[in-house]
């Protein structure tokens, strides 16, 4: 059944402010970072909430394009809208002087200690608390540990062990490798995902009356296609500003390299941790997984080839192997995934001790 809804006029105006603010930057003598006047503040303040705007209009777009689809094609839509948002961001500031060769690295680490972790911790608590026990599809969540724990040892451990190359880097020729089957493993898994095993992934809708699937009507769909555009392409160029930003800001406050990776992961995956934790509330922990589990499959599939033939083409190294301590907790957080997604059931403790978990890396961020 199809239904009018009404596009909030927010999802409207941030992507056309991102893409007016570039066009106006120049005019206006904006250039970030380079001057600390009252006017220059403000702007870069304004900046930040455009930016942020665009973002969660972005996904609120893809979410519309999402009901009309139907699971699993439409976390999927969401999933890739926020992963073009990640590499657009860590893409601007791999490209400016003096970057992070680890850059890369510590968002792919953060995006799967908050999604694994923070996000599905949250989401599991949350549901558990008000519905007690949920239930979703183990052999969904089978496929996605599979696929995530060999990309995530492949990509962020193995680095560490390789002996053409002192670790924690892969020489050239592994990174392509590691590339190519990165992005071979993940394009299995989306056909698995929309195609061989569609089953294995669908989330009732238990929002609609009787069971009855509402639809988004044509007019909200095609407003919705051309808004996500617009705001995709808002971020991407309000990127560049925004890495600038971002490094004055943590070297102002003398702030571990790793927080820059956390920063852009927990911008990125806002809008997307508000809409699975929304799922989890109204009992459809299936959509939740797919939303979360998804993002760190499309983090990894998608993150490292780019970064890794970006720094290929500059002649630059990428830090990609992680340290011991962060690859004994990458490992407890899929030990504990096989447990949390091996019954079909969660309870509200799976839940603590992901949070747990999440809390314990982000602490030893700051105090190592």
């Amino acid at each position: 059944m199809s239904a009018s809804t009404e596009t909030p006029i927010a999802s409207i105006a941030f992507p056309v402010l991102a893409i007016a603010f570039i066009i106006l930057a120049p005019f206006i003598g904006f250039t970030a970072g380079a001057s600390t006047s009252p006017l220059a503040i403000a702007l870069s303040g304004a900046m930040l909430v455009i930016m942020l705007g665009a973002i969660f209009a972005a996904v609120h777009h893809a979410d519309v394009i999402a009901h009309r689809l139907g699971e699993p094609f439409g976390t999927l839509v969401l999933t890739l809208a926020v992963t073009i948002i990640e590499v657009a961001l860590i893409e601007s500031i791999v490209l400016t002087p003096n970057s992070s060769p680890a850059l890369a690295r510590d968002t792919v680490l953060a995006v799967i200690m908050i999604v694994c972790n923070g996000l599905v911790g949250l989401c599991v608590l949350v549901g558990g608390l008000r519905h007690h026990e949920q239930e979703f599809q183990v052999s969904g969540a089978g496929v996605y540990l599979q696929v995530l724990g060999a990309l995530s040892i492949l990509t962020l451990v193995l680095p560490n062990y390789t002996q053409t190359v002192i670790g924690p880097y892969y020489s050239n020729g592994q990174l392509v490798f590691v590339s190519i089957i990165t992005v071979i493993l993940y394009a299995t898994f989306l056909f698995i995902q929309t195609s061989r095993h569609m089953d294995y992934f669908r989330a009732a809708d238990k929002t609609a009356p009787d069971g009855e699937h509402i639809y988004p009507s044509n007019k909200a769909v095609a407003v919705s296609t051309v808004g996500l555009l617009v705001a995709l392409v808002g971020v991407i160029l309000l990127a560049k500003k925004f890495a600038v930003l971002l490094e004055i800001g943590l070297n102002s406050v003398g702030a571990p390299d790793a927080v820059a990776g956390i920063v852009i992961a927990m911008v990125v995956l806002a809008p997307e941790s508000i809409s699975a934790v929304r799922a989890a509330l109204n009992d459809v922990l299936q959509k939740s997984l797919n939303l979360a589990l998804g993002s760190s499959l499309a983090t990894i599939g998608l993150t490292i080839p780019a970064v890794a033939l970006t720094n290929i083409a500059l002649g630059k190294q990428i830090q990609i192997g992680v340290s011991l301590r962060d690859a004994l907790l990458l490992a407890l957080t899929l030990f504990l995934s096989v447990f949390t997604f091996g019954s079909g059931r969660t309870n509200i403790l799976a839940g603590l001790v992901h949070l747990v978990v999440f809390a314990t890396f982000i602490f030893l961020v700051f105090v190592p």
